[in-house]
């Protein structure tokens, strides 16, 4: 399934159903409804309960559904790692649940699933600037969560109607959310300095309702193209926000010793999405454009 022709987007109006009313990218997802003025409803349905899904598909009748809901764990991932019949029953058997409803009704499921699922290798060294493609075979699967989000991915590969979105360490321009990673980090004691894939929301979540408009499916890395560093990031954050702003490197292997599990650092390669949205901006543009600029004028307004 590919992009309809405008003219049948166009003949019916747009009703989503967004599953993750309480999760970040479930809220925002419906504020740029709101500002869109596009109809929308959460769904009220757990995932892994196959008849309330197909109750609430009945009752809104939507054109398209989104999937924001899963567990990420609080405060983090290494949550997971004790919990891994909760994390299969939202990552794994409510997300394919959701996904084999919307196809039985004929419906395109836009998934927010994880770019969290290799780390740089020999063929996507570090600083090499070749990416990971959306064909490419994960190969990381150092948390349980992680693994999950491979394994439900693969999976999901077989179901024409879905749209998987690799997001990756998500960025907004609201700097107090205790999700955002600039947020995470600057609040850290110590953070190792890799350069990563990441995804600036918002960027990113209006091109995912333009996705659904064209009815786009398949995988798709959706990060800004390039990479950046957590000490780029933070000197950002310093001379935008907070010129006394300071912090501590540490390294992978000190890190190691404070996490359960360890965490993914990678490059994804975001040629598909760039040749379907020439005006994505590189990850360090869309940065300053849309979470340091706004906030630096809230800043000297203060």
């Amino acid at each position: 399934m590919g992009a309809t022709e405008n003219g049948t987007a166009a003949q019916q109006p747009l009703k989503f159903l967004i599953y993750g009313r309480t999760g970040w990218i479930g809220g925002l997802l419906g504020k740029l409804c709101e500002s869109q003025s596009i109809e929308y409803v959460y769904g009220s349905g757990r995932l892994e309960n196959r008849v309330s899904l197909e109750t609430d598909i009945a009752a809104v009748q939507p054109t398209h559904v989104f999937n924001a809901a899963g567990i990420t764990g609080r405060p983090n991932v290494d949550w997971c790692e004790s919990h891994k019949v909760e994390t299969i029953r939202a990552n794994v058997v409510g997300t394919l649940t959701l996904a084999d409803v919307c196809r039985e009704k004929g419906l395109v499921l836009i998934n927010y699933a994880t770019g969290c699922i290799f780390e740089y290798d020999s063929g996507h060294p570090l600083g090499s600037g070749i990416g990971f493609k959306e064909e490419d075979k994960p190969n990381f699967i150092g948390s349980f969560y992680s693994k999950t989000k491979a394994m439900v991915e693969d999976l999901l590969s077989n179901y024409e109607n879905v749209c998987t979105l690799r997001v990756r360490m998500p960025i907004s321009s609201d700097l107090s959310n205790p999700r955002n990673f600039i947020t995470k980090i600057s609040r850290y004691e110590k953070v190792v300095n890799i350069p990563n894939s990441m995804t600036i929301l918002d960027e990113l979540l209006p091109i995912s309702i333009e996705m659904a408009k064209r009815n786009l499916t398949g995988v798709w890395n959706f990060t800004n193209p390039g990479v950046v560093s957590h000490n780029e990031i933070l000197e950002m954050y310093r001379e935008y926000i907070n010129p006394e702003f300071t912090w501590k490197n540490f390294t992978l292997e000190e890190q190691a010793k404070v996490i359960v599990a360890p965490r993914s650092n990678n490059e994804l390669d975001t040629t598909k999405l760039k040749t379907e949205f020439p005006e994505l901006l590189s990850i360090k543009e869309s940065l300053v454009k849309y979470v340091f600029e706004p906030n630096r004028k809230t800043a000297a307004a203060a």
